[in-house]
């Protein structure tokens, strides 16, 4: 097989040809994978074949060695790891080669790729004379610049991809040498320069030792801030953004730079290029995460003012915010119009927020003389960012700071959206859902809305939801965040009845704009829609949202006679379908958990055959959307949803087996548990394929984890619905909970990801306990003593553990006595913790207090027995 040309080929613009090549490739590489990556790795370093075939070549080769999804890695991992060593070492040594070529995509490409094969085996201790190697170029007597730039690039992207304890600390010294010489002004080459800035921001976490001694890291900042004024923009970003990096890394060691970066960083917002201002900008908001994190940290602790919290955004507050401020007024025409545009005034806005968030009370007497300096002018620049401004400062400072200046300006917002710019409106209509999300407060002492502001305030959201779409979506959000200041004061919403029918008109008409050509309205609408409906005082307003499920399920049976003439067509309906059957879960669960219930019995079947239908799609989105409302139908519905069961199980159990979409999977086990509540026993006939489905789901070592902590408390859901019927299963659900009780073990604790799940998987498992103990507590309690002493000890491990699921620990020994009673006296006696962990119990919250004290009544029950 000639690769060239069938590389070539699988580019053709004849389909026939690609197809074939395509399968070419595909046979080649699974016939014979080694010989197939090092033909890949030859077409790359060969500076005589054509580019197209040695970039296609490239591509192949980095994915066949790298994946986005984690199972699909570990397994191009395992093929990589099981490749003879001399065909690796083969393939290494055509990557090296062609760092040196004459083609930049080649060296580009193979640089990404030296980085894939040392993510794999670094960890391992192979390749260990990869840096040396690669170091070696750059001292090599007249080696070139594209040679040099490549090489950088290359250890830029090792230094990505592998974790600070792989490399020992003389290579990080070897590596950091060659990246500052390579940044150096004495270096000719931009490119070369550019290369060795990005190679340091990659490395800069494996720099902690470097920055902890004096010389060194005034040496790395000199150079940074030295390359900072480079003649070259792109090199001046690039420096920028290793101070930001070491800004987030290494704030601690800051404090002797702070003049000279201020200094740096006001000339860049003045007078600098936009990506660089962008950096400069992005600089202090990196400062102010950790600011705001250290004072997270210390809040209520007597370190507060600890040595390490330098409070940099404090004490250039004078300066910082007046440059800030001076980039509001940079704003672009229509910026408005496109949701994902950042530029210099996005990014001053934003850092002003945080600084609101660092310092609190002290930005108020900063930036109101700006806001009321310019939110008259003629210029609407002036306007909206005067609004602007005023918007970004109401999270931080306290409300007794912020409510009399937001009491005073309430009515000129309102008045600003008639403003003739579209951007102010926007802008306003931004603020004033920042107000309402952050301020108001109707239980609060300085409520921002009250009776007579209300009717204002409703008028002119109304009349602005008509507005052009990017303003009306902005709208629809305050209408929201206005529901929303309702959610803790319920008994207080009876205020928002009057206005309920109007608003949702309101909602529903933006949500039907032909001009919605950005989905944002639409979803903004319903969302929105939502949240009225959360927050609506149900004897009040029953009636209401009972004609309001009737429009919505009108409106989702609208939905299966859409045209669907394209990939983008059908999208849209998905997406459609996905908000109104949102909005049926919210309306459902609203009216069932009150006495407005009868209204969704009578609906029921209705609902039902409408999601069935949903289904029939098949789209994932939708998928989980119809999913989580027919969970909330089951509760509404109880016992009676068993009629449905027939024809929905075919999806819920293709749901539960669809572990590549795994939201869809996990949501579909949280439907379980759902209907168990709701049918009891009456769940058993369909309980076979369901535990079969949920064993192999947690076999399946391409299924996320983050499903796995579920399906353990589905057992427990399981149990408890069939009781005593849950013994068939015992023999293969309690090895798979010991199993994962071991696993626990393995995990990498200095992992705050993996610190998280094991925390998932222990209330995971001690769930499926609790619920399979009380399922069997009865006549066949005691087939649960063989598991009794493995359940012990892990729940002694968990309190040792100084764990964060205490109150399902606790609920477990109290379980294991109610439900073995005098059968589990030796084992409380032989583990004797659980008197130690009850007492400490009992110092703690409410909620574990109570549990705890009833699993002490349970244990001296069973113990004096």
């Amino acid at each position: 097989m000639d690769i060239t040309q069938i590389l070539l080929a699988a580019q053709s613009p004849d389909a026939n040809l690609r197809t074939v090549a395509e399968s070419n490739l595909t046979q080649f590489q699974e016939q014979n994978l080694p010989n197939f990556l090092l033909s890949l790795s030859v077409e790359l370093s060969n500076d005589e074949k054509p580019p197209e075939s040695r970039r296609l070549a490239g591509i192949i080769l980095k994915n066949s060695l790298d994946a986005k999804d984690s199972a699909k890695k570990e397994l191009l991992t395992q093929h990589w790891v099981s490749v003879d060593p001399s065909i690796k070492s083969k393939i290494k040594d055509s990557l090296l080669v062609t760092l040196g070529s004459s083609v930049h995509d080649a060296r580009h490409t193979s640089s990404q790729v030296i980085a894939k094969v040392a993510s794999i085996e670094i960890p391992r201790r192979e390749w260990l004379d990869l840096i040396a190697k690669l170091l070696g170029n750059m001292t090599l007597p007249g080696a070139s610049a594209p040679l040099k730039q490549a090489t950088l690039e290359a250890l830029g992207y090792v230094c990505e991809e592998i974790s600070p304890q792989h490399l020992e600390q003389d290579q990080v010294n070897a590596v950091l040498t060659a990246v500052v010489q390579g940044m150096n002004q004495t270096e000719l080459s931009p490119e070369v320069r550019l290369a060795a800035v990005k190679a340091l921001y990659n490395a800069l976490d494996f720099a902690e030792s470097n920055f902890a001694n004096e010389m060194e890291r005034n040496y790395i900042m000199k150079v940074v801030c030295d390359t900072a004024v480079s003649k070259e923009v792109e090199i001046r970003q690039a420096a920028f953004e290793c101070l930001v990096a070491i800004a987030s890394t290494y704030y601690s060691h800051l404090d002797y730079y702070m003049q000279t970066i201020f200094n740096l960083t006001a000339n860049a917002v003045k007078g600098d290029e936009e990506p660089v201002a962008l950096q400069a900008v992005e600089f202090w908001s990196a400062i102010c995460d950790e600011e705001i994190a250290l004072q997270d940290e210390y809040e209520g602790s007597d370190d507060g003012n600890s040595t390490i919290h330098f409070r940099f955004i404090e004490k250039a507050l004078p300066s910082l915010v007046p440059m800030l401020l001076e980039t509001l007024l940079k704003q672009e025409e229509d910026q408005d119009q496109d949701d994902n545009v950042w530029n210099i005034s996005m990014s001053g806005g934003t850092c002003l927020g945080l600084i609101a968030r660092t310092v609190g009370d002290a930005i108020v007497p900063l930036v109101m003389p700006f806001v009321q300096a310019n939110i008259t002018k003629p210029d609407w620049h002036c306007r909206e960012a005067a609004t602007f401004a005023f918007g970004s400062i109401l999270e931080g400072p306290s409300v007794e700071k912020l409510a009399p200046l937001v009491q005073g300006g309430l009515d000129f917002l309102l008045n600003t959206m008639n403003d003739s710019n579209s951007q102010v409106k926007d802008t306003t209509a931004w603020t004033l859902g920042r107000v309402f999300e952050l301020l108001h407060s109707p239980a609060g002492a300085n409520p921002i809305i009250n009776n007579s502001n209300l009717p204002r305030i409703m008028a002119v959201l109304l009349e602005s939801s008509k507005d052009v779409p990017n303003v009306a979506e902005k709208v629809c959000g305050a209408i929201y965040f206005l529901a929303q200041g309702y959610e803790d004061a319920e008994s207080m919403s009876s205020v928002l009845t009057p206005y309920l029918p109007n608003v949702i008109a309101a909602l529903l008409s933006a949500a039907d704009r032909a001009d919605t050509t950005h989905f944002r309205l639409r979803a903004s609408a319903y969302e929105a829609l939502n949240e009225i409906v959360r927050v609506s005082n149900v004897p009040e307003t029953s009636g209401i949202i009972g004609q309001l499920l009737q429009e919505i399920m009108r409106r989702l049976n609208l939905t299966f006679d859409l045209h669907i003439l394209s990939s983008g067509d059908k999208e849209k309906q998905s997406d459609l379908q996905a908000l109104l059957c949102g909005v049926l879960q919210v309306i459902i669960q609203k009216l069932s958990s009150t006495d407005a219930k009868s209204i969704i019995a009578q609906t029921a079947d209705q609902l039902m055959t409408l999601f069935l239908r949903v289904f029939a799609c098949h789209s994932s989105t939708v998928h989980e959307e119809a999913m989580l409302a027919i969970g909330a139908l089951a509760y509404a519905t109880g016992p009676d949803f068993v009629k449905y069961m027939p024809n929905f199980f075919t999806y819920l159990e293709a749901g539960l087996q669809n572990y590549e979409e795994y939201q869809v999977c996990s949501i579909s086990v949280g439907v379980v548990g759902d209907i168990c509540r709701a049918l009891e026993d009456k769940i058993l006939p369909f309980c076979d394929r369901i535990m079969t489905v949920l064993l192999k789901d947690l076999s399946n070592s391409m299924l996320n984890r983050s499903v796995k902590p579920p399906i353990f408390s589905c057992f427990g859901d399981i149990a408890l619905a069939i009781g005593e019927n849950f013994e068939k299963y015992l023999p293969y659900a309690m090895p798979m909970l010991q199993g994962a009780a071991e696993l626990l073990g393995t995990l990498d604790q200095s992992d705050d990801d993996m610190v998280d799940y094991g925390n998932q998987l222990r209330r995971g498992i001690f769930e499926a306990y609790s619920g399979i103990l009380q399922g069997i507590k009865g006549p066949k309690a005691q087939l649960m003593i063989p598991y009794a002493t493995h359940l012990l000890q892990f729940t002694e491990a968990i309190f040792r553990d100084r764990s964060s699921v205490t109150k399902a620990a606790v609920a477990v020994l109290g379980d294991l006595a109610d439900t073995l009673g005098a059968s589990s006296k030796d084992l409380f006696q032989t583990h004797l913790f659980h008197a130690e962990f009850l007492r400490e119990c009992l110092d703690l919250d409410d909620e574990v207090r109570e549990t705890a004290s009833w699993a002490q009544g349970m244990i001296n029950q069973a113990v004096v027995s």
